[in-house]
C-alpha cells in the first residue's frame, strides 16, 4: 500500500483517488479550493496552488506521498485559447514547480489528444506531436517538463465521459443525457471525431501505470471512433426519445471549434505493459447504455 498525492480535485482526480483507495492505497487530493464533487468523498484534501511552490512543498511534507498524480491546470480549452500566457503559466509552470519538489518521487500526469493536429483518423504514441491549439501546446510543455525528471509517465486520454452532474462544466455525455432525457433538442458537431473513454477506465489505467516501472507516454482511447452526433443519437435512443432531437452542426460553429477535427487515440505500447493486462477500455455505446440504465457511474 502506498500514499499518493493527487494534484487536482475535480471529476477525474476524484475518480482516480477512489480507484487508488479501492486498491488499498491512501489518496489525498490537493487544490486551491476544497473539492465539491461526490467523487471526492472519503478522500483527504490539502490546499495547493501550483503557481506557489511553497504550497506544493508543504503538501508533500504533510502527505508524505510515495508518488504523485497530477491533473492540474485549467481544462477549459476555449479559455486556454483566449488566455495563452495564463494557460502556459498554469500548466507548464505548475509542472515545473512540481518537478522541482518531487525529490525523486514517481509522477503520473494526465494529458490530452490535443497535442496532435487531427489530420489522422487516430494517433498512436509514435505519431509526431503538433498541437492543434493552445491547450495542446501547454499540455505538451507540461509533459516534457515532468518526463524530464526520468521517473514519470504521461497518460494521454481521449474524450473522458461519465456522470458529472456536480461539475462546473459537465462532460459531453452528461450534458447530452440531461437534455435528451428531458426531451430537449441538442445541436452537436457532425464532423468532429472522438474515441471516448469512460472515466473508470482512465482511473484504472492511471492507477496501474503509476505503480508500474514504465516511463514515457501512453495513449488511452476508447475502442470506437465516432462523431458526437452518432453518440448523442445513441444516448437519445437509450432514453427512448426521437434521435432526430439531435441535429448536426458544423464543428466551426460550435464550442468545439478549436479542437482537432480527429481527436482519437490508440496505443501501440499498452500491450507491452504488464500492469495494463485485462484493463481493456469499454465500448462507448455499451457504457453509455449502462450509465443511462443505472443513472450513475459504474465505479
Amino acid at each position: 500500500m502506498e500514499r499518493v498525492l493527487i494534484v487536482g480535485a475535480g471529476y477525474l482526480a476524484g475518480h482516480i483517488g477512489q480507484r487508488l483507495r479501492a486498491l488499498g492505497h491512501t489518496a489525498v487530493l490537493s487544490s486551491r479550493r476544497r473539492p465539491a464533487t461526490p467523487e471526492a468523498r472519503d478522500l483527504g484534501w490539502l490546499p495547493v496552488d501550483v503557481s506557489a511552490p511553497e504550497t506544493i512543498r508543504a503538501a508533500l511534507a504533510e502527505a508524505e506521498p510515495d508518488s504523485v498524480v497530477t491533473v492540474h491546470g485549467p481544462s477549459d480549452i476555449t479559455w486556454c485559447e483566449a488566455n495563452p500566457a495564463g494557460a502556459m503559466a498554469a500548466h507548464q509552470g505548475g509542472a515545473l514547480h512540481l518537478a522541482e519538489a518531487l525529490g525523486g518521487r514517481r509522477a503520473l500526469m494526465i494529458s490530452t489528444d490535443n497535442v496532435f493536429p487531427g489530420r489522422r483518423d487516430s494517433c498512436a504514441e509514435s505519431e509526431p506531436v503538433e498541437p492543434a491549439n493552445v491547450y495542446g501546446r501547454v499540455k505538451l510543455a507540461a509533459e516534457d517538463t515532468l518526463l524530464a525528471t526520468g521517473n514519470a509517465v504521461a497518460l494521454r486520454v481521449s474524450l473522458v465521459y461519465g456522470w458529472d452532474r456536480a461539475g462546473l462544466r459537465p462532460n459531453f455525455f452528461t450534458t447530452c443525457a440531461q437534455k435528451l432525457g428531458a426531451g430537449q433538442p441538442v445541436a452537436v458537431p457532425g464532423d468532429h471525431w472522438n474515441s471516448p473513454v469512460l472515466v473508470d477506465d482512465v482511473a484504472a489505467w492511471a492507477a496501474a501505470l503509476l505503480h508500474s516501472e514504465y516511463t514515457g507516454v501512453v495513449h488511452l482511447g476508447g475502442p470506437r471512433r465516432l462523431t458526437r452526433v452518432e453518440w448523442a443519437r445513441h444516448i437519445a435512443t437509450g432514453y427512448g426519445v426521437d434521435p432526430d432531437l439531435v441535429s448536426a452542426a458544423p464543428q466551426s460553429s460550435t464550442a468545439y471549434a478549436c479542437r482537432p477535427r480527429n481527436a482519437c487515440l490508440h496505443s501501440e505500447r499498452a500491450a507491452g505493459i504488464a500492469e495494463l493486462k485485462g484493463l481493456d477500455p469499454v465500448d462507448v455505446f455499451e457504457a453509455s447504455s449502462t450509465l443511462i440504465a443505472t443513472g450513475e457511474d459504474s465505479q
